[in-house]
């Protein structure tokens, strides 16, 4: 995968992109290494810890197959310092002037946050129309997103947030929908246990959803 991944790309290598929360560096690999190998190869690492940007350095350069970006990248200096670390996509909770001309100077794929026909005007003002759909339960689910089909047709989403195993096919069957984000892949618990093997079926229930 070279580094003028689109964001169509992006969206179409897996129905689910895990959002990963890395505590531990030594985690990394491992658990990159179940995902991948599950079939889940997108991973969006979030910049929320102190070592997500040496974990995207080590990823990207040491585990085949897979395509690892940033994620909660707030602005313009997150998303330099992702870019620099070897990331190939860029996913921000939100859509801010600085981070549209971030995009705009970088062949990264980016997918900005939004919640609201207005930022996705905002987007699509700036040329764009691939968007993260954020807070996705709390901002009305599934049915907000079937309404946002009428204005926006050309508008393909990955709705994050709040979405688990259960409530994912509901999103997936939308036209608009072409993945979903989910920390339920990778959770805390089987975080800080290593338990790899449980990551890894999990990660292989959310490939099956593609159908």
């Amino acid at each position: 995968m070279n580094s003028r991944l689109t964001a169509d790309d992006l969206m179409g290598l897996a129905p689910v992109i895990p959002v990963l929360t890395i505590e531990r560096l030594e985690d990394a690999l491992p658990l990159a290494r179940a995902l991948v190998a599950s079939g889940l190869p997108v991973l969006e690492i979030t910049l929320r810890t102190a070592c997500a940007l040496d974990a995207i350095e080590r990823i990207s350069g040491e585990i085949e197959g897979a395509v690892t970006g940033a994620g909660t990248v707030l602005g313009h200096r997150d998303f330099q310092r992702a870019e620099t670390a070897g990331a190939k996509f860029i996913i921000s909770p939100g859509l801010t002037e600085p981070l549209i001309g971030a995009a705009a100077n970088s062949p990264l794929a980016f997918l900005p946050g939004v919640a609201t026909a207005t930022e996705v005007m905002k987007g699509l003002d700036a040329g764009l129309t691939r968007f993260k759909f954020f807070p996705a339960e709390t901002s009305g689910g599934a049915p907000a997103l079937k309404a946002l089909l009428g204005p926006f047709g050309a508008v393909c989403f990955c709705p994050t947030g709040g979405i688990t195993a259960a409530t994912a096919p509901s999103y997936l069957a939308l036209p608009n929908v072409a993945c979903v984000g989910g920390g339920w892949v990778a959770p805390p618990d089987a975080m800080a246990a290593g338990d790899w093997e449980r990551i890894a079926g999990l990660a292989r229930a959310a490939r099956a959803l593609a159908g």
